[in-house]
């Protein structure tokens, strides 16, 4: 990790602003930045935000949508933490909480307007970009974005194609709550996941 990337690391998981200057309710808890920035990794997953079990453990994806995400990914849980080899780096870095259902609150709006353009800036190796969720998608993708995920998510091939800079694929959440939608659509399975897992080994050498 170069030296600015270290010091603008230490900046964010100093962060305080969702509770000190918030966009909205403030955090509901103390802050706990969880990100994995890196200056010499070719692949970023750029996801929505932590977990219950993640805000425990202060490590991204320890949880069973980890185990699913690297699943997809065709990597061993010692590649998936090889920091010279994936940044993953959420467009929330804490923990947002829950809602009255108990599902998880959208990331923390701060985060992305505050950090995500230095950081970006920080990793100049990145090649091949994971967006995870409609934040992620709608940050990295912009107008290419569709107005689903479902949409955005069927139309990897032209939004590959079409990437300018980094090369860009939308992937749904790997939550168990989208189950459902994966049997709904096994195409994600047959057709994009294989395409995944050989640019993934073509980055890992």
């Amino acid at each position: 990790m170069t030296a600015e990337l270290e010091n603008l690391v230490a900046r964010v998981r100093a962060c305080r602003i969702c509770v000190e200057n918030p966009a909205g309710k403030p955090l509901p808890h103390e802050p706990r930045p969880v990100l994995r920035p890196s200056s010499t990794a070719r692949i970023l997953i750029a996801s929505q935000a932590p977990g219950t079990k993640v805000h425990l453990s202060g490590m991204p994806f320890t949880d069973a949508s980890g185990d699913r995400l690297r699943s997809w990914l065709g990597v061993t849980s010692d590649e998936f933490y090889d920091i010279e080899k994936f940044a993953i780096v959420p467009m929330g870095f804490c923990f947002p909480g829950q809602d009255a259902k108990g599902g998880d609150l959208p990331p923390r709006r701060e985060c992305a307007a505050a950090w995500r353009a230095p950081l970006m800036a920080s990793m100049p190796r990145i090649d091949l970009v994971l967006t995870i969720g409609i934040y992620a998608q709608s940050w990295h993708m912009g107008a290419a974005r569709r107005p689903s995920l479902t949409e955005t998510v069927m139309d990897w091939r032209s939004i590959w194609e079409n990437s300018i800079g980094p090369k860009v694929l939308p992937l749904p959440h790997p939550s168990w709550r989208n189950t459902g939608w994966l049997k709904k659509n096994p195409w994600f399975e047959m057709d994009l996941l294989p395409f995944l897992r050989s640019e993934i080994r073509y980055r890992l050498g």
